[in-house]
């Protein structure tokens, strides 16, 4: 039994890297989707959604995250 309690946190273990790797890749965004975000953003400004319908299987938030995370200035 102590076997199957181990085995039940490698589970764990295995399901957030699989998690995080999932999170770092929807934060890489193709050259082609880069610069589709940045006219779109130039043209209408901060409205994720209406850039994220623009671009399939993206969503507002990840769209919204990856800017931030690239082209957010600091004050």
């Amino acid at each position: 039994m102590a076997n199957s309690e181990h085995s039940s946190s490698d589970d764990t273990s295995v399901d957030s890297r699989e998690e995080e790797s999932r999170n770092r890749s929807k934060l890489e965004f193709s050259e082609d989707e880069e610069i589709l975000i940045i006219r779109m953003y130039n043209l209408i400004g901060e409205r994720w959604k209406l850039i994220a319908g623009r671009i399939p299987g993206r969503t507002a938030e990840e769209i919204e995250k990856y800017w931030n995370s690239r082209y957010s200035t600091s004050e």
